[in-house]
């Protein structure tokens, strides 16, 4: 069979805006409740060439039987009056499409993507996983495509997969970061973050060669069809590798990792001694404090203690003459 569509878009950009609101509308609608309920909303953004800018959102009230996919309800209404107001702040965001949290594709989410062709001719899906338990990216982008049939029959509508990325505005970012000094240990070295960086890293790569591992495997078996393109990207990925067979090559690698390893230490060895160096004059500052404060202290009484003395010496010279 053959996916056959007009117009149809290369990536989708998520801006980091949008998943701070599908993450918060999930939270007031569906966390704390039973079952495999999900969220549904509008994406707004731009159509720009081949790629999809997918800037702001917002959610639309959404119902669906568990028992019978088929059986749904999404308020057409609320969504129109959202984007005539949404129009009125920002005229250049258009819907682009429709977001839920999966977080995989369900059976009804074609017909969902029907009722958006009302709105704009090609809507993109974007499932975001709001409990991602893997690492990578939290998005999935679709895109409607009509697949004709090698045996003569009718064509049908699928989801056709597109890449997608996190990107943001200079804007976004400075309000990123102030966000994840609440959820990230601050207190924590430049050294144990980037392994921790790594290690994250790490396990991604490791689950991306398992899924082509898997890939392969079921090609093999002939549990899945041979995908040229899918063998073509691979054949890429692989031509990238650098060939450790070569001793040059190989040295050169670990003459490169060990000075970069050799300045993050001395990076992290002269923060540690400038973090000492402060500390030990803050605690020079506070002793010299105590005993200025104690000086002070002691100058007052001593002061205190001569008026004193100098008021009983009055009194006993006024009583002196009366006797």
């Amino acid at each position: 069979m053959m996916p056959i569509s007009s117009l149809t878009p290369q990536n989708v950009i998520v801006h980091p805006l949008v998943l701070l609101s599908v993450v918060d509308h999930y939270n007031r609608t569906i966390q704390g409740t039973s079952g495999n309920k999900r969220v549904v909303g509008v994406l707004l953004g731009q159509n720009v060439g081949s790629r999809v800018n997918v800037a702001n959102s917002y959610a639309v009230p959404f119902e669906e039987d568990e028992r019978d996919p088929s059986i749904w309800f999404l308020d057409h209404n609320f969504h129109e009056g959202m984007y005539e107001m949404f129009k009125k702040v920002n005229a250049k965001e258009r819907v682009v499409g429709w977001y839920h949290t999966g977080p995989k594709l369900r059976a009804s989410d074609l017909q969902i993507n029907e009722l958006f062709k009302r709105y704009i001719p090609n809507p993109v899906l974007v499932i975001i996983d709001v409990k991602p338990k893997e690492l990578g990216i939290p998005t999935d982008a679709y895109f409607s495509v009509e697949e004709i049939h090698d045996d003569g029959t009718a064509a049908t509508k699928t989801f056709n997969h597109i890449p997608s990325v996190i990107d943001a505005e200079e804007a976004e970012e400075i309000g990123v970061e102030h966000l994840l000094r609440d959820v990230k240990d601050l207190s924590l070295g430049g050294l144990s973050t980037q392994i921790g960086e790594q290690l994250n890293s790490l396990k991604g790569l490791q689950g991306r060669l398992d899924d082509m591992r898997d890939y392969l495997d079921k090609v093999i078996a002939g549990k899945l069809p041979v995908n040229h393109q899918i063998l073509c990207n691979l054949q890429d990925i692989f031509n990238l590798l650098p060939n450790l067979r070569v001793p040059e090559k190989v040295k050169a690698m670990a003459v490169t990792t060990n000075d970069e390893l050799l300045v993050i230490y001395l990076s992290s060895l002269i923060r540690a001694t400038i973090a000492l160096h402060g500390l030990i004059e803050n605690k020079i500052m506070l002793r010299d404090a105590e005993i200025a404060e104690q000086q002070k202290e002691e100058e007052q009484s001593e002061k205190k203690q001569e008026v004193k003395d100098g008021k009983d010496a009055k009194e006993e010279t006024k009583e002196k003459p009366g006797k």
